[in-house]
């Protein structure tokens, strides 16, 4: 949508002094330095989908210190790719056990990380999805991620690599749903030492020379959910970086 300066400045004249004072923390926030980058090769990640999200991290960070969570990446995922001409609609439910959008007809699970002890070159999700109160096997709980899968067919995860006082970095990394299902055949092992109820256990996938490419980790206890761990991040794909300069209102 096309802006027109003078009905912006009729706009700006309308607002009280209090409401002036929020337009221009978030003004300032757009003067101060910031550094977008993208994977040529990206599909989705177009220049205008770049601007439009690292404009909207921006913002957020204009508010708050914390990094952006979810729920709130996956409106403004869904708003800048809508903006640059992609069609996207996030799903009616928030509670839907599949995937999270749908872009250019594509079903999609969205993720986020932004642990303090998050490490750039490995990816840890921390919750993939919840494993129910049924029967704890691990082949069965395996069964339950693979047929999980079959309801998205990309996988997305917007890490914050830095939240310091006044810097930012985040990434958009694509983890291949080809390498997420090496686990079919994955080595299982139950943790007998551990004091939960159930007891978690490891589905550990290593490539020919023995090296861990990720794991399963079935999270017993009161939480049975299901995490991946230790994602080498080179096997997967950086869609985008956005590095920027941020000030608290004042």
């Amino acid at each position: 949508m096309a802006i027109d300066p003078a009905q912006l400045a009729d706009a700006l004249s309308r607002l009280t002094p209090t409401q002036l004072r929020w337009v221009q923390g978030v003004l300032r926030q757009f003067q101060l330095p910031y550094d977008f980058k993208r994977n040529p090769a990206s599909d989705w990640l177009t220049d205008d989908v770049l601007k439009e999200v690292g404009d909207a991290l921006r913002i957020h960070h204009a508010f708050s210190r914390q990094p952006l969570s979810k729920d709130r990446f996956e409106y403004a995922f869904e708003r800048a790719l809508n903006q640059a001409g992609i069609r996207a609609s996030l799903v009616a439910s928030r509670t839907n056990r599949g995937h999270d959008i749908t872009i250019a007809g594509v079903p999609v699970s969205l993720k986020s990380e932004a642990a303090a002890n998050i490490r750039a070159d490995y990816i840890h999700v921390s919750k993939w999805m919840e494993l129910g109160k049924g029967e704890w096997v691990l082949e069965t709980l395996r069964t339950s991620f693979l047929e999980h899968m079959k309801s998205y067919e990309r996988i997305f995860t917007l890490r914050c690599l830095t939240a310091g006082a006044t810097s930012y970095e985040y990434e958009l990394v694509e983890i291949p749903k080809a390498l997420l299902l090496e686990a079919r055949t994955c080595r299982l092992e139950v943790q007998e030492k551990s004091r939960q109820t159930p007891k978690p256990g490891y589905g550990r996938v290593n490539d020919e020379h023995g090296n861990l490419k990720f794991a399963l980790y079935f999270d017993g206890g009161t939480e049975r959910k299901l995490q991946i761990k230790q994602i080498r991040k080179r096997l997967c794909i950086v869609h985008a970086t956005w590095a920027f300069e941020s000030l608290p209102l004042q």
